[in-house]
């Protein structure tokens, strides 16, 4: 697999707080008073090595490796084990080793009793690296990772019920194809996004995002093999004789036409490719970009440095859910079941999502309702990024097209698609 590079993640490292804090810079705007300028700088994903155990508390032990045989999925809750163990992507889970306001691990393990054991991966090739060969209890798992081991049988099916949250989670995002397989669940949503097509007014105005692959450059895309999605999109409006249903459900035939259509460089057009969220925003800050693909707060990063930027507004688009779930293994299930619930609750998914500056999956964190003082709290941060990515957009969804994990075996072209392989194949053919 390629380097995630989302926020995401992407769909795959997340768009973080220290994004917002540089772009700024680039663009020598001080920010006083910008709703960007607000979000406290967050530490990269590419901080830590892979593999590294961090816990929430420094001298804290690991959690026991997990059982060699699946473990059931518990009925009901029972006492935590003590210790689990989380493989997460930095920034989704901070326990203020950077921040000390910013800790949602050390009030889980105070509440719960479950001592947290983190582990880091840097990209998304070392997480699909550590789900296969470490021992977790629970992962947050973008849609090609999760979509795979949920395949291979390495995540167990949820009992919805341990997790009281989960019903404060909108029907459209827990029915996601990325987290469920039947009648079964495997995932509960945390952190979502989708992409905008971004354009330098005073160099363009497209009318589709069809311009992104027009004769005219320069062009900036996501690096990542579901890129291709995006090219099928715009091919399933273009061309509808090619057939196109889902952009993630390609036949050969299709697939050669979306990446012909991403290889395209009529007029000497120029591509490039951001793996970081930040290289995107230095991308239209340095004016080097005419056209491009980012996330929708980094609108609001760019206006706030006073680019003339603009989005184009109501075009179908792409996006991905992550998700978290639990190892089929887990030694630990009662606390990966009550780390998950924490994680849910409006309180977290407003820390988590202002951190990673990402679409919280439970809305209620864009003003969520503090036991402590009986008052509705929204932060202007929370306000933004939910206004952003139209969280409380009833209709907004259905014009995105969610990731899922490519397979040959799919139901939309009647089980005759390309797989994920061949996607990674084409896309490094394309771009490296």
């Amino acid at each position: 697999m390629t380097t995630r590079g989302r926020g995401r993640r992407r769909g795959p490292a997340s768009l973080a707080s220290a994004t917002v804090a540089l772009a700024l810079v680039l663009a020598g705007c001080g920010g006083t008073g910008s709703r960007a300028a607000e979000v406290t700088p967050a530490p990269t994903r590419t901080a830590t090595p892979a593999a590294t155990v961090t816990s929430a508390v420094p001298d804290a032990s690991p959690a026991a490796s997990p059982s060699r045989t699946p473990t059931p999925s518990p009925k009901a809750l029972e006492p935590g084990e003590g210790a689990v163990t989380v493989l997460t992507y930095r920034g989704y889970a901070e326990y203020g080793a950077n921040d000390r306001r910013v800790n949602w691990v050390g009030a889980f393990e105070r509440a719960t009793g479950c001592r947290v054991n983190l582990r880091f991966p840097q990209t998304s090739d070392q997480m699909d690296r550590l789900v296969a060969q470490t021992a977790y209890d629970v992962v947050s798992a973008p849609p090609e990772i999760g979509g795979r081991l949920i395949s291979e049988g390495k995540v167990a099916p949820l009992t919805t019920s341990l997790v009281p949250h989960y019903d404060e989670i909108p029907a459209w995002l827990r029915s996601q194809r990325s987290v469920t397989a039947g009648s079964q669940v495997y995932g509960v949503p945390y952190l979502w996004g989708w992409y905008a097509t971004l354009y330098d007014s005073g160099k363009t105005r497209p009318a589709a995002a069809g311009a992104l692959y027009s004769d005219r450059g320069p062009v900036m895309l996501k690096d990542g093999p579901l890129t291709i999605a995006d090219a099928a999109l715009t091919l399933k409006r273009q061309r509808p004789e090619l057939g196109i249903v889902d952009p993630y459900e390609l036949t050969r035939p299709q697939l050669d036409a979306a990446t012909e259509l991403l290889g395209e460089r009529r007029g000497g057009a120029e591509r490039s490719y951001w793996k970081e969220p930040i290289q995107a925003v230095q991308g239209f800050t340095g004016g080097s970009v005419r056209i491009g693909r980012a996330l929708p707060y980094q609108l609001d990063i760019l206006r706030a440095a006073g680019r003339p930027v603009k989005a184009l507004k109501g075009e179908p688009t792409t996006g991905w859910v992550d998700s978290w779930m639990i190892s089929a293994q887990a030694a630990a299930p009662n606390c990966a079941y009550r780390w998950i619930d924490w994680a849910t609750t409006a309180k977290v998914q407003q820390q988590a999502s202002v951190w990673n500056v990402l679409a919280p999956a439970n809305p209620r964190a864009c003003a969520w309702h503090s036991e402590e003082t009986g008052k509705f709290r929204q932060t202007e941060q929370a306000k933004g990024i939910c206004a952003a990515y139209r969280v409380t957009d009833g209709g907004w969804h259905k014009k995105i097209s969610f990731a899922v994990l490519p397979v040959k075996d799919c139901e939309g072209q009647d089980g005759q698609c390309t797989d994920y392989a061949e996607w990674t194949d084409r896309w490094r053919l394309l771009v490296h």
